[in-house]
């Protein structure tokens, strides 16, 4: 790795975005076309790096999601969350929290 895209990789921030859908939203996770862009999208970002659905017990309807991005800025996961096709700004609310990555090296005997 260059100097440059270590000194780049060393920039990105880790964000947590949880979504909050309206019941409505059902409707928009129903149109086959608008969720096949969907996932073409999500597999198409690679600062997504997880994302999923959120349910308060399993088999439940979603209430929302929630994914995990890596990124310059909180303006860049905006952007991101605004381009999905499954974003529709009166059906999503979002909350957009950083967190930072900690590894330890522990040497192992």
């Amino acid at each position: 790795m260059s100097q440059m895209a270590k000194d780049s990789a060393n920039l990105m921030t880790h964000w947590t975005v949880t979504f909050q859908d309206a019941p409505e939203m059902a409707r928009i996770r129903g149109d086959k076309a608008r969720r096949d862009a969907h996932i073409a999208f999500v597999r198409s970002r690679p600062e997504l790096q997880i994302g999923g659905s959120l349910a308060m017990r399993p088999m439940q309807d979603f209430p929302g999601a929630i994914w995990n991005v890596e990124a310059e800025s909180r303006a860049d996961v905006e952007r991101l969350i605004i381009s999905d096709p499954y974003y529709v700004a009166s059906l999503r609310r979002y909350k957009i929290i950083s967190w930072s990555a900690k590894v330890a090296n522990q040497a192992t005997s």
